[in-house]
Order: C-alpha cells, then structure tokens, then sequence
C-alpha cells in the first residue's frame, strides 16, 4: 500500500496504540511491524513516532532510528529525549565521540532531570550529578528518570555491569512499576531484551 500524506489518521492511530501494547510486552519487532503500518497508512504521522525509533534501537536499527529521532525533533524542537536518543543511536554507528559532534541541539528542557542527563550525553560528564538526583528521589520520577539515563549512559560507554545495575534500580522504583510510563515499561523491556534477572 502506498503511504499518503494525509491517510487514514484513525487507523493509523490505531496501529500506533497496538504497536505500543507490543512494545511493553516486549514484541519490539512486533512493535516495529505496527507503526510502520501507521505509517503506511498516515505518513504524516512520522515525525510524532517517537516510539518507532526506541523500537528502532532495540532492533540494532540505529541509523533508521536516529532518522526518526531527528525528523521528531523538527517538529518538537525542545524535546531533550528525542536528542538522547538519537545520540543513543549514532554512538553505536558512529562511537560517542563523533555521535556528540553530531548532538542534536534543542530547547531548554522544563525538567531539571532531563536537563542534566542532557548535559551527561551532550559531554561525557557529569553522571554524579544524575546519581545525586536519583539518591534524592529514590522511588519518584526523578529517581527514575536519573537511573534509567545513567544506565543507557553506561550502556553507550560501553559499561555493561554499570547499565545493569542502574537500569534494574529504575525498574524497582516505584515509579518503574507502578506509573504505566511507556519509559518505565521500556526499561522493564530493555531488561528483558538484555537478559538482565529484576
């Protein structure tokens, strides 16, 4: 089928809300499958699917997703995640050197957490200052958001033991299982994709 500009927006939604569901079961690649077909269906919709690029990268499909991170950004031009993860994505083409000469610039972040775990990626510092974060807010969702970007930090340095550690501390705040956060199912998810025993 071939994508329209301005398709079918109410299926295509629909497919977006069933790539979701596949998603926090952990059928990433179904995940995939259904908002492709949201794209198929609504083209439109590419620069809103922020899902399809975590999915993207659980797919080792990183410069497909990186892609979408960076059309996501063109229309949401103060989103601090979405320049995470396209570094997230460019590190494992490019290494975290390059991948920070390419980071993506964007607004001011009205969340403190994000701001710092943006200053962490963009230079390679400052990771204490997330663990300070996360240490004093244990269970919420600064604590939670702190650990799960010091853990996907470690995991682009390459510190398996350190993603480990601090992404199973995520998933156990309360925050992590109790908000229904797509980020906190994601880290269940990466967990699970990882082999990691919560």
């Amino acid at each position: 089928m071939a994508a329209s500009s301005r398709g079918d927006r109410p299926q295509a939604s629909r497919a977006t809300s069933l790539g979701m569901q596949k998603f926090v079961k952990g059928d990433v690649a179904g995940s995939l499958a259904e908002f492709d077909r949201a794209l198929q269906l609504d083209s439109s919709m590419r620069p809103y699917l922020w899902q399809r690029g975590l999915s993207l990268y659980y797919l080792k499909e990183f410069e497909e997703g990186a892609k979408q991170f960076r059309d996501d950004v063109a229309v949401n031009p103060n989103d601090t995640e979405e320049s995470i993860w396209c570094y997230l994505c460019e590190a494992q083409l490019y290494g975290p050197e390059e991948a920070r000469k390419r980071f993506l610039k964007v607004g001011v972040d009205s969340r403190p957490v994000l701001r710092a775990a943006q200053e962490v990626f963009q230079t390679g510092r400052g990771v204490e200052k997330l663990e300070e974060m996360a240490r004093a807010d244990p269970n919420g969702h600064q604590g939670f958001y702190a650990n799960l970007y010091i853990a996907l930090f470690h995991e682009s340095e390459k510190d398996a033991d350190e993603a480990q550690r601090a992404m199973i501390r995520a998933v156990k705040t309360v925050y992590g299982t109790k908000s229904g956060d797509y980020m906190a199912k994601l880290a269940a998810v990466h967990c699970q994709i990882r082999g990691w025993t919560l």
